[in-house]
């Protein structure tokens, strides 16, 4: 007998997004005022650089389940870095 594959809803497989995915695309919905203030955000509520979270949303915006949980920001997110990679 096969054990099923993992898959959303199993133990052991993605039911849905961690709550610091949620916490980034929560951040992305902001607007922000100033130079830096997204950036002290980040670490404040994060605890992480910058840097981390740019790579940590550059693979959300390829997650299906963050497209689920947030099309709006998701797709907004996407026309902005195909936009930049067109540019280069």
């Amino acid at each position: 007998m096969t054990a099923p594959p993992n898959g959303p809803g199993t133990p052991d497989g993605p039911v849905g997004l961690s709550d610091r995915d949620r916490a980034v695309l929560a951040l992305e919905r902001q607007p922000w005022a100033g130079p830096g203030a997204k950036e002290r955000a980040i670490r404040e509520r994060l605890g992480i650089s910058p840097t981390r979270y740019y790579q940590l949303l550059n693979a959300l915006l390829d997650d299906r389940r963050a497209l689920e949980e947030d099309p709006v920001t998701v797709n907004r997110l996407r026309r902005v870095r195909e936009a930049r990679r067109g540019r280069r």
